[in-house]
């Protein structure tokens, strides 16, 4: 099931929407962060009656796992340029809750620049390591995307010492992107704290924010992962994402507990 399908949402009253999580976008049987994300903004973006995100954060409460969900939204405010939402997703039990901007992102490309950093150069997808999924490990969500892998952060040939994952990311049925699909990207990629070497295991998000700033153009994705500090048993996450024509489309930060068996 492609990505469109795998978050639609359908209006059940004034204030719930109704979606599913469907399988094969897990990790192990619970559902990419990210992927949940995703369904809620679909869900937060349509009370919202604005086609794009602006800002969007989740705290985690428990793992998702395949089924029916619905999403209690309350709008705070709309006005001419943003409305303001926030929602709680629950299956059996709260999973997200969730507080967001949505807006209409048409003509922000035109909007005045200052760039203090530039977009990174580095290989180009066929040259970087492709990520096939298996039933565990490489987990049932990578084929779902087509995510490649920078040669030098590829930890399955062993962990570089440095918290950084780079790479490209398309949707494996498509090559489009709305800006519901960039949240999934923020989160699609493998933690950074595997190159560290502290272990391959469940690493849970405790809070996940993306920022968009455009519509991504078509194709693939260009993403840079890094972490700065591994403290308390926590980790931070903070992420750059560039789409095919070379434009910051959106930016992210996260904080996770530190690889649990």
């Amino acid at each position: 099931m492609g990505f469109y399908e795998a978050t639609a949402t359908e209006q059940a009253s004034d204030r719930t929407w109704k979606s599913t999580i469907q399988p094969g976008w897990d990790i192990g049987g619970n559902a990419n962060g990210g992927y949940l994300l995703a369904l809620g903004g679909r869900a937060m973006a349509a009370a919202a009656d604005r086609p794009d995100v602006a800002t969007l954060t989740a705290h985690f409460l428990r793992p998702g796992v395949a089924g029916p969900v619905q999403t209690e939204i309350d709008v705070i405010k709309a006005g001419r340029r943003f409305t303001t939402a926030r929602g709680t997703m629950s299956g059996d039990q709260p999973v997200l809750a969730l507080l967001g901007s949505f807006t209409d992102h048409a003509g922000s490309s035109d909007e005045p620049q200052f760039l203090l950093e530039q977009e990174p150069a580095f290989p180009r997808p066929e040259d970087c390591d492709r990520i096939l999924p298996t039933d565990t490990f490489p987990p049932p969500i990578m084929g779902q995307v087509d995510l490649r892998l920078h040669p030098d952060d590829d930890f399955y040939n062993g962990p570089s010492g440095t918290p950084l994952i780079r790479g490209w990311v398309k949707l494996a049925e498509t090559d489009s992107w709305d800006t519901i699909g960039l949240l999934l990207a923020a989160d699609v990629f493998p933690p950074t704290i595997f190159n560290a070497d502290f272990g391959v295991a469940w690493v849970p998000t405790i809070e996940l924010t993306v920022h968009v700033r455009h519509r991504p153009a078509p194709g693939w994705l260009k993403c840079h992962f890094s972490s700065r500090f591994v403290t308390g048993g926590f980790v931070e996450e903070d992420g750059l994402i560039w789409d095919s024509g070379g434009a910051l489309v959106a930016q992210s930060r996260q904080i996770s507990l530190l690889p649990r068996a």
